[in-house]
């Protein structure tokens, strides 16, 4: 390993990496020091540790190296090992790996015996990663079976390891399910609390729709998805996560395939497998592979070629956050506490589906919740079983709907009341009857901003008189995706660009702003995660005034802003400043402005 190799030579043919070579290598690039190295080499090793890479042994010592003490990662190791072997690097992304066209390429035993793996195949060429870049004698006979160029790159060797194992267990279990669909659908286990993380060797004898299922919950814990779709067409079916808002493909499946995984999923989400015509709900206790239980919701819905299941991911650590992590803070935050600490009334949050109003009743809820206080929920359905207050879940088959649940829970001796959503008349009348009675009322409702929630209310029939007696305050959000912090850019702000955003508000332009750029952190999207963007309306007394059964909802949003309201846009705006997320973000996620 000593000299430098050029791509396409036959010299090193068939020369497989060994520990001794790598550091003496690794000293004389002055990645690594002599004490250093010879205590790697006189050190002891199991039979496991010995099955290591050379370089994943090298990584495992957590050293140092140069002058500015960078860590010895294993990145930086096959960086490292790319260049000596005069090979392009490659990053492995599974969201874009086609799993059933790069396994069908070479066997899982020919992978794993010279350390390779398959990352693209296109009609006249192969993309190999490879862990043993001098090793290069299986590549005349591949390019011969397969009829293909093949382009050699280098790849983490624990990540070459990892995703061999799984994508080759994963098109096992699709074929094996694919050619015996009957016993797929046929899965009699009615487990409720259901590990995953455990896949066993890719030759292991296991029933192929649980390996499947299994693969699919831990992937998607693994890319931080927030949902996830099962989705029949013709033929076939796609598999999609939907990961910071933006859904990604995942698999496409045989029909066959599909229909089972939703057969086995609706069983452990104790739902009815023979019924398909209708929508059913249920709901999944799973333990992720880091041992956290994450709760899933389940929805199917027919289609015309099969049913539909959504699963929506809840993680207590997503759901259950801090005001801090939700991005409510500073003068949002303020008010948002003054208008939920008083003893009774109601406050509403508005939005679309998926804009995180869940999350904030969950954390505000979390943080009302005192032994001294009694909160309880009646929601469609429960979204996250918590032990801090009591929580009920509607039954429309026996008439147990919101107004009967407020109905009952005024009855139960409540502080603060959670309803999962004022849809109708009868559920808003009884939610003001609540608040009048001295309970505060916390509840969500569909519009696109903070003012016209005034105006739905009184579209379903509330008078006047009572919403001025009864509402607290009124809060809109949506979720941003933020900037990716590793490798966002600087840039200068467009005058027109901004000018659209901030509209006809007084917000002077900032003198640099940020783009989303592009790392292995993020995926090359240039965004991790999401906050939310909030727009804010306590009903202040000039507020109050303002409101009557002919309420123009353009006055009210005027008068509204007039005494301190921020609008969402103008939100999002101040977000861009502190260099949080985008303009194209907020354009994309906010509602223009009405005039």
């Amino acid at each position: 390993m000593n000299k430098t190799p050029v791509r396409g030579t036959k010299t090193d043919l068939g020369a497989t990496l060994i520990l001794g070579s790598v550091l003496k290598d690794l000293i004389s690039d002055g990645l690594l020091a002599q004490p250093d190295a010879a205590e790697i080499a006189s050190a002891r090793r199991n039979h496991n540790e010995a099955l290591l890479h050379p370089l994943e042994i090298v990584a495992a010592k957590q050293l140092a190296c140069g002058p500015d003490k960078k860590p010895l990662t294993l990145e930086l190791l096959t960086e490292w090992l790319a260049k000596k072997s005069c090979l392009q690097l490659a990053h492995i992304d599974p969201l874009k790996i086609n799993v059933p066209a790069i396994t069908s390429i070479m066997s899982f035993a020919y992978a794993q015996r010279y350390g390779i793996l398959c990352l693209k195949v296109s009609p006249d060429e192969l993309v190999i990663a490879t862990m043993q870049p001098f090793d290069r004698s299986w590549l005349e006979s591949l390019e011969q079976t397969s009829r293909r160029t093949i382009q050699t790159v280098v790849a983490n060797p624990a990540e070459i390891k990892k995703y061999t194992l799984e994508f080759y267990s994963l098109a096992k279990s699709v074929f094996g399910a694919g050619s015996s669909a009957t016993k797929g659908t046929g899965i009699a286990n009615f487990e409720q609390l259901l590990e995953v993380g455990k896949l066993k060797d890719a030759d292991a004898q296991d029933q192929h729709i649980v390996n499947i299922v299994d693969w699919l919950l831990q992937y998607a814990f693994e890319q931080r998805a927030s949902d996830i779709h099962l989705e029949p067409r013709r033929g076939k079916g796609k598999v999609r996560f939907r990961i910071d808002g933006i859904l990604h493909l995942v698999y496409e499946l045989p029909d066959n395939v599909m229909t089972a995984m939703v057969s086995r999923l609706k069983i452990l989400g104790r739902m009815d497998l023979a019924e398909k015509r209708r929508p059913q709900d249920g709901r999944i206790k799973t333990v992720a592979p880091n041992g956290n239980e994450v709760e899933l919701r389940l929805s199917t819905m027919p289609t015309a070629f099969g049913e539909k299941l959504v699963m929506r991911i809840f993680d207590p650590e997503v759901l259950l956050r801090n005001f801090t992590q939700l991005g409510l803070v500073d003068q949002d935050y303020i008010h948002w506490r003054a208008m939920t600490l008083r003893s009774h009334g109601i406050v509403l949050v508005t939005g679309p589906t998926g804009s995180g109003k869940t999350t904030t009743l969950y954390s505000t809820l979390k943080s009302l919740a005192e032994e001294t206080v009694n909160v309880s929920t009646i929601e469609d359905p429960i979204e996250m079983v918590v032990d801090a207050f009591n929580q009920s879940q509607i039954q429309p088959a026996i008439d147990f709907n919101f107004a009967a649940g407020i109905r009952t829970l005024m009855r139960q001796d409540p502080d603060i009341i959670m309803v999962g959503e004022i849809r109708d008349r009868e559920t808003a009348e009884m939610a003001v009857q609540a608040a009048l009675t001295g309970h505060l009322v916390l509840s969500t409702l569909h519009t696109n901003d903070a003012p016209a929630a005034i105006s739905r209310l009184l579209d379903l029939g509330i008078p006047a008189h009572l919403l001025k007696a009864t509402v607290n305050g009124i809060m809109a959000q949506r979720l941003l995706r933020t900037l990716c912090v590793s490798c966002r850019v600087e840039v200068a702000p467009e005058q027109q660009a901004w000018q659209e955003l901030v509209q006809s508000h007084q917000l002077p332009m900032p003198s640099k702003i940020y783009q989303p750029g592009g790392c292995l952190e993020c995926r090359n999207t240039g965004y991790s995660g999401r906050q939310g963007v909030y727009e804010i309306m306590p009903l202040s007394k000039p507020l109050i005034k303002t409101i009557g059964a002919n309420s123009d909802i353009q006055s009210l949003r005027a008068t509204a802003v007039k005494i301190g309201m921020v609008p969402l846009r103008l939100a999002g705006a101040e977000k861009v400043i502190k260099g949080i997320t985008s303009i194209e973000e907020v354009m994309r996620v906010t509602p223009e402005p009405e005039s």
